[in-house]
């Protein structure tokens, strides 16, 4: 492939490319200059950089999720999945949505101290809290800062309900708190499963466990009594759409409750990088997917209106809903699971330590 930064695509990487953000005046290309003996791009090292957050809880309103507040104990995603809806944030820290969002992390140590911090103030009011739906909790770096369990121990001493969202196999560790909490009615897993396909799955997301060693997770998480989700997602049109029933019944096989579906979502800067990907990737698919997004989102690549940007309109995204509701209808499973209690929250008892944050 050479060393065009348009056409290598460096080992072990999602990301095709390291693409400048819209906010960059000016791109970047590698000229070849005499001496590349084709030996294409040197391997990428993940970094890790440190940030001391000033808050931590995200609000939203969007209709669309299910819950009105998140945290995020890292920025960026050492999996590298290529489709990342959350590739984009990356932009506002001056650093590209390719290459540099699953190589160039930030770690937030102080993340729990914070958190505690808030759900202490005054007027905190209690409503489920979502951890792992911009960037994953249980991704590699997590086994060395270990943010997250640190997080979910200030959570279970205040008996407030969470649901995570997480490819990692790292959350099995946790299974200790998880499953005190699950006896408690505060939490709920979601396992995201793309494809049962090895290879696929190696290509999309090259740093992520395999897909039987997530559904091992689901088993072991389902087998300590903690709710489990199988989260088909994202779904991609002509590629890995056609496993949607093989894949919800794996989930179940192995112990999910409920499960859910989203089509593929390309917002702003996951458009090229993506198309770039399928270039070298499946070169010969790339059209027809192109067409179904295209098909779905009214001539557009990606349609970011309430409603419509999770799953896309029109016959193609019809038949997938459908196919989706007959499965989990033969399979016994269930779209919504019990609600998790927020009667149980008590405010984080007074620290003085953590006051001298603020």
């Amino acid at each position: 492939m050479g060393a065009d930064l348009q056409t290598a695509r460096p080992k072990g990487r999602g990301a095709v490319t390291n693409a400048v953000s819209r906010y960059d005046a000016l791109t970047r290309h590698i000229e070849p200059d005499g001496w590349d003996r084709d030996e294409g791009l040197p391997t990428l090292r993940t970094e890790v950089s440190l940030e001391r957050p000033r808050s931590l809880i995200s609000y939203n309103r969007s209709p669309d999720l299910p819950f009105d507040r998140s945290i995020n104990p890292y920025r960026g995603c050492e999996h590298g999945c290529v489709y990342c809806f959350a590739r984009p944030s990356h932009a506002y820290l001056g650093l590209s949505p390719g290459l540099d969002f699953e190589t160039r992390l930030i770690a937030r140590p102080d993340a729990p101290d914070v958190l505690r911090a808030e759900l202490g103030r005054k007027g905190y009011k209690v409503a489920p809290l979502a951890i792992g739906t911009n960037t994953d909790p249980y991704q590699p770096i997590e086994k060395e800062h270990e943010i997250m369990r640190r997080c979910l121990e200030v959570l279970e001493e205040c008996g407030h309900p969470v649901a995570i969202v997480t490819k990692g196999a790292l959350i099995e560790r946790d299974i200790d708190i998880l499953a005190r909490m699950a006896r408690r009615g505060l939490i709920r897993v979601g396992i995201s499963v793309t494809t049962l396909d090895p290879v696929l799955s190696r290509a999309m997301e090259p740093r992520a466990p395999a897909p039987a060693r997530r559904l091992t997770t689901i088993r072991r998480l389902a087998q300590a009594g903690i709710p489990v989700r199988i989260m088909a997602s994202p779904m991609v049109p002509a590629l890995s759409d056609p496993e949607l029933e093989a894949i919800l019944a794996a989930g179940k096989d192995a112990g999910a409750r409920t499960a859910s579906w989203i089509m593929l979502r390309l917002p702003r800067e996951v458009s090229p990088l993506w198309q770039e990907w399928l270039a070298v990737t499946y070169p010969d698919r790339a059209p027809r997917i192109m067409a179904r997004l295209r098909e779905m989102h009214g001539g557009k690549e990606y349609d970011a209106a309430w409603g419509r940007r999770m799953r896309g309109e029109g016959p193609y995204a019809e038949i997938v809903a459908h196919r989706f509701a007959v499965a989990i209808k033969r399979l016994g499973l269930k779209e919504k699971g019990r609600p998790m209690r927020c009667d149980l929250f008590r405010p984080p008892r007074p620290d003085s330590d953590q006051l001298e944050l603020f």
